[in-house]
């Protein structure tokens, strides 16, 4: 039976991670001075590529775990920790230093890949929304539940193609102030989702701590 309730958050969870708006001045200033055509490309190639990776990280990250070793408690305490980090960064009106590197920065000058790297990853598929997947995953545990994340990733990927399809529009819309409020939002949002998963993987660390 498909839990509705839990799809919901966890769509909220991920769009509050991946945070769209956040990157449309970047998406703007990569693109600067292409045709509308190109620009429409790669918003495209973008939001396919979002779900795509999201979505091999709900069906086979538990797996990556069991590799190296690592238990379901000790990454819901570290995937936690990560995302309260970029909730804080983006509760100051900043793009999370998790998510891109200055190295990955100066790649926005090569327009073959812009649409995979840096946009899709890692600003958008970055560690935290990966690390997310991972976790929503662990707590639906059979191959339909996996099946079923593909809805809030799909959503979260159709949302992505649509803001940045109206990139100028927002922009000048919402201006610098508004696209930093909704940053802000966005990462009330992440810091309380990301309380719940350390609770959770505390609890797991230590079994004592729920009696």
């Amino acid at each position: 039976m498909t839990d509705w309730a839990y799809l919901l958050k966890t769509t909220i969870a991920l769009l509050a991670i991946v945070n769209p708006i956040g990157i449309i001045p970047i998406f703007i200033s990569a693109t600067d001075g292409w045709r509308k055509q190109d620009r429409a490309k790669t918003a495209r190639t973008v939001s396919i590529t979002v779900f795509i990776v999201l979505t091999i990280s709900a069906f086979i990250g538990d797996t990556v775990l069991k590799i190296f070793g690592i238990s379901i408690p000790s990454f819901q305490v570290g995937g936690g920790i990560l995302l309260m980090l970029i909730a804080i960064s983006m509760m100051h009106g900043k793009q999370s230093g998790a998510k891109q590197t200055a190295e990955e920065a100066q790649s926005l000058t090569d327009r073959e890949v812009i649409a995979i790297v840096p946009l899709s990853i890692p600003l958008l598929a970055g560690p935290g929304a990966i690390s997310s997947m991972i976790l929503s995953a662990q707590q639906q545990p059979t191959f339909f539940e996996h099946f079923v994340l593909a809805v809030p990733v799909f959503i979260v990927a159709l949302l992505i193609w649509a803001i940045l399809q109206l990139a100028d529009a927002i922009s000048e819309r919402l201006g610098s102030i508004g696209i930093n409020i909704v940053t802000r939002l966005m990462g009330l949002i992440l810091a309380a989702m990301a309380v719940e998963f350390i609770a959770h993987g505390l609890t797991g660390l230590f079994p004592q701590l729920a009696r």
